[in-house]
């Protein structure tokens, strides 16, 4: 069987590749940031408040604990800001937390300030991050300390994040994860930490990080710059790990040198969370070479899917999530499918497949030609 591509003819796979789920990795701690699924029969506008599958949505998180993984709920992969509000976050948060414990999941929820509709001041920001670290802490999760648009804008100089940050991680009970995400993924966090001189700014992150070196369970670095990660973790404390978050450059983040390594918080895991899950465990065994051989062949979809505007690499993500069959439709909470164009679906579908990613490869081949119907593009 064939399928005609914008491009050409391509030719799928006819057999899937498949990956065994298993127990969760032991020489790194692996967290995928899971999407939401779309409920499609909502009377809602791109406006109107995220209307959900919960159903679907917490099935999705099963497979990814059943396959040994962590998720990171509530994170930009799950349209934080672009789509979910707070009180979608916060009812995804109760529910996947409550599904966590029900099944022996590990799971991760961003805390930020997104109750915040407007400009506010630094009080009314250090309010809303409390409240969020509140309901995470309240459901047994760990909290996830996102970047926030509303401090970006609220604050003045690099003293305000260190005093605001200094706050937070005095009031939280347990270690956090701090997150420092990049303009790429959003850009009203343009100079976050007080500067857009990124050596500076990684000046004043790592003075909040020693300074609490006992609140602070790992780093979350999503600059897609590989050596300034690698610079970054050498010039953490003793304890505090490196999540990447760099879906540029996972492979060799990962596997790591003499020096040391990054354990992962990533989007592309949510598509790859089966090969990803296997490949760190092959690495688990000492076998760098077999975890590369795996992993290094997904950075072309996954810098395909991340390509800028990179903060629209969800549209991908929920593309494959119906292909591979872990939702009945292709449609996303602020109408976000249309985000990509159908080049880009396309080569996003190629690419994936050639990977061996979609369970039921005829399946795929069958929505994706669908989709090139709706275009009318399947002449």
């Amino acid at each position: 069987m064939t399928i005609r591509l914008l491009h050409g003819v391509y030719e799928p796979r006819t057999e899937p590749v498949v990956f065994a789920g298993g127990a969760a990795p032991t020489s790194r701690t692996v967290f995928a940031a899971a999407h939401v699924v779309a409920d499609p029969y909502a009377d809602v506008s791109p406006d109107s408040p995220a209307a959900v599958d919960w159903d679907a949505t917490l099935a999705f998180r099963r497979h990814l604990w059943s396959h040994g993984l962590c998720v990171a709920e509530a994170m930009d992969t799950a349209q934080r800001g672009m789509g979910l509000d707070w009180a979608g976050a916060a009812e995804l948060i109760r529910r996947s937390a409550a599904e966590a414990k029900a099944v022996g999941g590990r799971i991760a929820c961003g805390v930020g300030t997104d109750q915040l509709t407007g400009p506010a001041d630094l009080p009314a920001v250090r309010t809303a991050y409390e409240e969020q670290l509140a309901l995470v802490e309240e459901t047994g999760s760990q909290a996830i300390l996102m970047a926030s648009r509303a401090l970006a804008g609220a604050a003045g100089t690099p003293d305000d994040y260190v005093a605001l940050y200094t706050h937070l991680l005095r009031q939280a009970s347990e270690p956090v994860i701090l997150h420092w995400l990049g303009p790429m993924f959003d850009p009203a966090l343009e100079g976050y930490w007080g500067s857009s001189d990124l050596d500076a700014a990684t000046g004043t992150f790592l003075e909040v990080i020693a300074a609490h070196p006992d609140k602070v369970d790992g780093i979350k670095v999503s600059l897609l710059d590989a050596q300034r990660e690698i610079d970054l973790r050498r010039r953490l404390p003793e304890g505090v790990r490196c999540y990447t978050g760099d879906d540029f450059n996972y492979p060799e983040l990962i596997a790591g040198d003499e020096h040391g390594f990054s354990h992962a918080l990533l989007g592309i895991f949510d598509p790859l969370g089966p090969l990803a899950a296997h490949a760190v465990r092959v690495l688990d065994t000492g076998d760098a070479v077999g975890f590369r051989t795996l992993l290094d062949p997904t950075v072309g979809l996954s810098r395909h899917l991340f390509q800028p505007p990179t903060r629209f690499y969800k549209t991908g993500v929920v593309l494959l999530a119906w292909l591979a069959g872990h939702q009945s439709h292709f449609t996303m909470v602020g109408g976000l499918q249309s985000a990509r164009s159908l080049p880009h679906l396309c080569r996003a579908y190629e690419l994936a497949d050639g990977l061996g990613l979609f369970p039921d490869p005829r399946l795929a081949e069958q929505r994706m030609k669908s989709l090139l119907t709706m275009y009318g593009a399947d002449r």
